[in-house]
């Protein structure tokens, strides 16, 4: 058989841990038989990462910016254990967070639904869209530990020399400091990005954050929403029969458990990291979600919205062969291709891809599936596999 051949090729970011063992079955096993498969390859390992001084991440983010398309497998955001495990140089910064810098775009996650898998969340009918926000806040943050009393204060200068000066606090003893900031050009991309998708999808958009509270921080957020709602989405929204709603956090947190789903959440960056992996747990696994990174320049990252399965790898590495759930990889990698597809005008290879999350969705309502699943499954699984005989159920029918 002639393999489906690609025109451009699409950044490919390997990963860490039992994610990026699964990538290369993925590849083996799903993707090289059928297409000819052109990507730039970035090792986005922990170590490589730490060696080449994040600057491996930096290329890939600049190839996404290139070639409009690219692929990411899950990674390590190192810590204090990491450091130690890896013989690190140095605490590197979560390559997400620089990725989505640099791209300043929109993540929208989105569960992925079986008919056999049902919501811990019963009135969830239609699937709850994530928009996170991308840039700044603790992602890139500026943080020290203080040893002994004195006085903490958030300075800023100005282009002209002049400055602000407020004390944070008087520090009675040892403590912690962090600074934060966000950008109103970042976050005026973020809101059109929201609505902008809720309007595609003729679906509700609600933002939430805390004003209440983080006056002048959040709400920064909450105004520039509603100007940019007020000015540019209004009549359309109207026109499309859908809204726009702003209420504190913890209220749409309790609004979206009692809601029948069918909406966009649009969240700041670190609300949106924890409520889509809630959205996605409550709809059967982390693994059952999409995950795309949105960029203003028309620029599309498409990733595994869960972690690299860290206890998972340890078992690997002592010989047991897992029941890892790669959905979430399969489709980050049919996103990609569809999406690659979309921009070159090359029909075969959307064909592929759907048809590769078709034979992945086949196999799961059939009754073959990894343990995570199972214990959810309504009827009970047929058939409970480890995460290699999955992709090779999944390849047989393809």
């Amino acid at each position: 058989m002639a393999k489906i051949q690609m025109k451009n090729a699409i950044a490919e970011l390997d990963g860490d841990e039992m994610t990026r063992v699964l990538w290369a079955v993925i590849k083996e096993k799903l993707l090289e038989p059928f297409v000819d498969l052109k990507t730039e390859y970035f090792d986005l390992g922990l170590k490589n990462r730490d060696d080449t001084d994040d600057k491996v991440t930096y290329d890939s983010a600049a190839a996404i910016k290139r070639l409009k398309v690219g692929v990411k497998c899950a990674t390590i955001t190192s810590n204090a254990a990491r450091m130690k495990e890896y013989n690190l140089k140095q605490l590197t910064r979560s390559p997400n967070g620089i990725i989505r810098e640099e791209l300043d775009g929109t993540v929208f996650r989105t569960p992925i639904f079986v008919k056999n898998i049902n919501c811990s969340v019963t009135s969830w009918k239609k699937p709850i869209v994530l928009g996170r926000h991308a840039y700044g806040d603790v992602y890139k943050n500026c943080e020290m530990k203080v040893d002994g009393p004195g006085k903490a204060e958030l300075v800023f200068t100005s282009a002209d020399g002049k400055e602000i000066r407020k004390t944070i606090q008087e520090m009675k003893g040892p403590g912690i400091l962090q600074g934060i900031h966000n950008m109103d050009s970042s976050i005026e991309s973020f809101a059109r990005c929201c609505m902008s998708y809720a309007l595609d999808q003729k679906i509700d958009c609600w933002f939430g954050a805390k004003d209440t509270i983080s006056k002048v921080y959040d709400g920064n957020f909450k105004e520039i929403f509603q100007r940019i709602y007020e000015t540019e989405f209004k009549d359309k929204f109207e026109k499309a029969g859908i809204s726009y709603f702003y209420t504190l956090i913890d209220d749409v947190v309790a609004r979206v458990m009692k809601s029948e789903g069918g909406l966009l959440w649009a969240c700041k960056n670190y609300d949106g990291d924890v409520m889509s992996d809630m959205i996605a747990s409550a709809c059967g696994s982390l693994a059952m979600m999409t995950s795309i990174l949105v960029s203003p320049n028309g620029e599309f990252e498409y990733e595994a919205s869960h972690g690299t399965v860290q206890k998972h790898f340890y078992r690997y590495q002592a010989g047991e062969k897992t029941s890892t759930n790669p959905v979430a990889l399969i489709f980050a990698w049919t996103g990609a291709l569809a999406k690659r597809a979309e921009l070159d005008g090359t029909p075969d290879l959307a064909e592929f891809a759907k048809k590769l999350e078709k034979s992945t969705l086949d196999v799961i309502e059939e009754g073959i599936m990894t343990g995570d699943l199972a214990r959810l499954a309504e009827p009970a699984a047929k058939k409970i596999v480890n995460s290699w005989e999955f992709i090779d159920t999944v390849a047989a029918r393809l």
